[in-house]
């Protein structure tokens, strides 16, 4: 059942890649998942004609951002929600975690204002007027994706589960908040940092709606718009269309393989702490 359950699952993925591989003439005219006549061209042309590398270097970039604030600031805060309890701690964090029910429908307005109205940038002034602060750029794209609420939960609930006595032990040593968080329970949530890497990294590289809406020039596009865009440019090239989404795949599945151990390890210390 579980191979059968895998092979559904992989099998419009193999479809993809075969297609990608198939010259564009040939695409639909042989349904054998190995391609009789495989090419790199396919390739070349999603490279070059959707303007691929740029879109890449642009997405790499903000997931790197996204993982790097959110290893570092959610990985803090469920650390401080779970280890340092403070008056009204509870209720601040369930309001936290609410909020990633809310429909992205419904923030699209909200972010965009707050995009835009970003002081003493883009031409703004110090009260957020007169320019366009952060639409059209990097900064604007990865602004939702800094800090995830789901992240800060899933941080929170590791640390609920590990020891104290460490904590303890080093603050009689004369050790800091800082430090033991640095020190002494950071390098023992690799696992934990691993996940929230590939959360974060996945949420902001498969994201379109967000960038959609405050990119507005070539220049700043992402990976998912550039290949949207060289879908609706007319003609449909599912050769070369294929080529790119499996090029687009590719960082995914990457960043999953380098911390596929820590991740397997982080959800299995999840499922027996919980």
């Amino acid at each position: 059942m579980l191979f059968v359950s895998s092979l559904l699952v992989l099998l419009p993925f193999l479809w993809m890649v075969s297609i990608a591989f198939t010259p564009q003439e040939q695409a639909f005219g042989d349904m054998s998942l190995i391609p009789s006549d495989p090419t790199w061209d396919n390739f070349a042309r999603a490279i070059v004609e959707a303007d691929l590398l740029p879109a890449l270097a642009n997405s790499l970039a903000v997931g790197a951002i996204a993982v790097i604030t959110n290893c570092g600031i959610a990985v803090a805060a469920g650390y401080g929600f779970a280890m340092l309890p403070f008056r009204g701690s509870t209720a601040l964090f369930y309001t936290l975690i609410a909020t990633a029910a809310v429909p992205v429908s419904v923030t699209l307005i909200p972010l965009f204002l707050i995009a835009k109205g970003i002081p003493l940038v883009g031409g703004n002034d110090i009260l957020g007027q007169g320019g366009t602060g952060l639409l059209d750029s990097l900064a604007g794209i990865v602004l939702p994706f800094i800090v995830l609420p789901l992240n800060i939960f899933i941080a929170r609930q590791y640390f609920s589960s590990s020891s104290p006595d460490l904590a303890e032990a080093a603050r009689i040593d004369g050790a800091g908040e800082f430090r033991v968080f640095w020190t002494i329970y950071l390098p023992i949530a690799r696992p934990l940092v691993a996940v929230i890497a590939i959360f974060s990294f996945t949420a902001v590289w498969d994201d379109f709606l967000w960038p959609l809406v405050i990119v507005s020039t070539p220049a700043h596009e992402t990976v998912q718009l550039a290949l949207t865009r060289f879908l609706g440019s007319g003609n449909i090239q599912y050769g070369p269309m294929m080529a790119g989404a499996v090029i687009a795949t590719i960082p995914v599945l990457l960043v999953f393989l380098f911390n596929q151990r820590h991740f397997i390890s982080g959800l299995s210390d999840g499922s027996v702490k919980g």
